[in-house]
């Protein structure tokens, strides 16, 4: 009778049981806390930490730092002509795929090698520079981020792209517009979230890569990435933290400017 009546209050307290849409967001929260919030919190922290005392010493060690800041500006070059070379290869490439019905198909050829990690894909192309006498330096460094970083300059705009509605380009034509004026007067206009998107996506990994300067160019050519990962490795934490906290607020920065860019092309009218 007791186990009879245990179930009764069992099967009471299931049926007023109601499962919130909150309780789903639970283990997210949970992992965002443990291995997000709490990484940045310990590195803001480290920042301002010099000698168990809080100070500015670590901010000044890298503002003083010649070398620091010159790092800094190679990589910030580094990604802006990443960037600009992914966008001008990857458009007409995305702009081709999506007037072809196997373009979809290429597209996931072009991402397939994405599956592979990118430190086996960045030592397989400093064999082959090797193998055919290239010497390692700026140029192959700035290759070996295109290859990595160009497909997600491509998926965004052979998306965006594919989904325009060809009503556009046919009015313009009917209007008298040639193809290029289409092009620039309809295609391009319609497809700026997507070039947005693609330099989001390629910019920002990039001034925050590591390794692939290093093993491009023989340790000649240091970026960002590779300095605040030689900090930490030389447990240097504060001078890395800062570092760290430099190159968040260079993304927070970058995302602000690209969202407001994105928000004034939405805003005007196509013509």
């Amino acid at each position: 009778m007791k186990a009879k009546e245990f179930g009764k209050k069992l099967i009471g307290k299931v049926k007023h049981f109601r499962l919130t849409r909150s309780v789903f967001s639970y283990p997210y929260i949970i992992f965002m806390l443990i291995f997000v919030v709490t990484p940045l919190v310990i590195v803001l922290v480290n920042a301002f930490i010099y000698d168990g005392h809080f100070s500015f010493r670590n901010f000044g060690a890298f503002f003083t730092d010649s070398s620091s800041l010159s790092v800094l500006a190679t990589s910030l070059a580094v990604g802006v002509i990443t960037t600009v070379l992914c966008f001008v290869i990857g458009y007409p490439v995305a702009y081709i795929l999506s007037k072809w019905s196997s373009g979809s198909i290429i597209v996931v050829l072009i991402i397939l090698p994405m599956w592979v990690n990118f430190l086996i894909r960045t030592y397989a192309l400093q064999n082959i520079f090797e193998g055919i006498g290239i010497k390692l330096g700026m140029g192959t460094v700035i290759f070996g981020m295109v290859y990595n970083f160009i497909p997600y300059m491509i998926m965004p705009l052979h998306t965006t792209i594919t989904n325009i509605d060809k009503c556009y380009a046919e009015a313009a034509q009917d209007l008298g517009a040639n193809p290029v004026v289409t092009f620039l007067k309809t295609t391009l206009p319609l497809s700026v979230p997507g070039i947005i998107s693609g330099i989001t996506m390629v910019f920002i990994p990039t001034i925050s890569a590591f390794a692939i300067s290093e093993l491009l160019s023989k340790n000649s050519i240091m970026l960002f990435g590779d300095s605040i990962n030689l900090k930490f490795t030389n447990q240097l934490y504060g001078v890395g933290s800062v570092m760290s906290l430099i190159m968040l607020v260079l993304v927070l920065i970058s995302n602000f400017i690209i969202g407001k860019i994105n928000k004034g092309e939405a805003a005007r009218n196509l013509w």
